[in-house]
């Protein structure tokens, strides 16, 4: 069968999530040109070859994943010295994107039911007491496909202009073609792009932010990077929702006695190379507080069953999967764990809860605005 390299717009098709759309910058003219409230800057993007990397291969129109795959993003794949996360820090320019379209788009029914709702309410707040501004400007970190902005945008009241970051520019296209247009009292919604290393923030790079959000983005920083992104919040005076960020906590129901055993591995995994994993939220927590900014925290656990069978799946693979590479020893016990776990979940005999934090930090305003 002849392979042919899948552009944006096919992998758009084939994930289902994102409508087909002309590539970046006639997405652009065709958005302004329907009225519909969006302004793409879509310049970094149209510098992007068509040729997606999913792991070590092309991916291409008529690829289908295969059914015992790791979609990249959902666990370790491609070189085994990689960690399977997003790289949010300068690296080769053959380097794979760490999150295919397909992770993101199974994974973002679960995310919005598990974002908690009652951050919302301090969030509205701070944002309708900024004084002068006629709307929100949103920067929205490691953006991904834009389920962030899906989520948030709707629930939010007044004007919103949201600037999405990430190193990879199909996920950014993505992003912006599937945007929110409007508002939650139906004002209109904008948005750019911006290509780039979104752990080396600056207050200058706030300069006008209304917001910070991010979603499971704190846990693949370092400290170091935690407090970077704490300072340039507190600089510009901006808050910040960060969701979404894993709380080393699984829950499998029925239980297993290898359960403990794989949870401390893939912990362990997360916090390979200096990065964060499952101290994020502490380390997060005392980085804005010490940068005079005030925190609340709300859990927001995945809750997988039966309707959820295709992402427990893909999580269970790459769960076990982080939790082998870093403890090989597992590797014949955690083969039939895996087994006996994928088919619970194929018979929908399996529950799982993935403990997840949210973060909301209020940096003191630099504006006189009211906090």
């Amino acid at each position: 069968m002849r392979k042919t390299t899948a552009t944006p717009a096919d992998l758009a098709r084939r994930v289902q999530v994102i409508p087909p759309q002309p590539g970046p910058r006639e997405a652009a003219d065709t958005v302004e040109a329907n009225g519909t409230g969006a302004v793409v800057d879509a310049t970094d993007v149209t510098a992007a070859t068509d040729t997606v990397i999913a792991t070590d291969a092309v991916i291409t129109a008529d690829t289908e994943i295969a059914a015992d795959a790791v979609i990249a993003g959902a666990g370790p794949v491609g070189r085994s010295e990689e960690r399977a996360t997003v790289r949010l820090r300068e690296s080769g320019p053959d380097e794979p994107p760490r999150y295919a379209p397909e992770w993101l788009e199974l994974r973002e029914g679960a995310d919005a039911a598990a974002r908690s709702l009652d951050l919302l309410d301090p969030l509205r707040v701070r944002l309708a007491n900024q004084s002068g501004r006629a709307g929100s400007v949103i920067h929205d970190l490691g953006c991904g496909t834009g389920s962030m902005g899906r989520w948030l945008a709707p629930r939010l009241d007044g004007a919103q202009h949201w600037v999405l970051h990430d190193r990879d520019p199909y996920l950014l296209h993505f992003a912006a073609v599937a945007s929110p247009r409007s508002a939650a009292d139906g004002s209109r919604v904008t948005v750019e792009t911006r290509r780039g290393d979104v752990a080396r923030l600056t207050p200058d790079a706030l300069v006008g932010a209304s917001l910070v959000t991010a979603s499971a983005l704190l846990d693949v920083l370092t400290r170091e990077e935690v407090d970077t992104l704490a300072a340039a919040c507190a600089g510009a005076g901006c808050p910040a929702l960060l969701t979404l960020s894993v709380a080393g906590r699984v829950e499998l129901t029925p239980a297993d006695p290898l359960d403990a055993e794989i949870t401390a591995a893939f912990n362990a995994h997360q916090r390979r190379d200096g990065l964060l994993g499952p101290d994020a939220v502490t380390a997060a927590c005392e980085a804005f507080s010490a940068h005079g900014a005030t925190v609340k925290l709300h859990p927001s656990a995945w809750r997988l069953g039966p309707d959820e069978r295709a992402l427990t799946a893909q999580w269970l693979r790459g769960w076990v999967g982080a939790a082998v590479e870093e403890r090989p020893e597992l590797a014949e016990r955690a083969e039939a764990y895996l087994a006996d776990r994928l088919a619970a979940c194929a018979a929908g005999e399996l529950n799982v809860v993935v403990h997840h934090s949210d973060l909301l930090a209020l940096a003191r305003p630099t504006g006189g605005a009211a906090s």
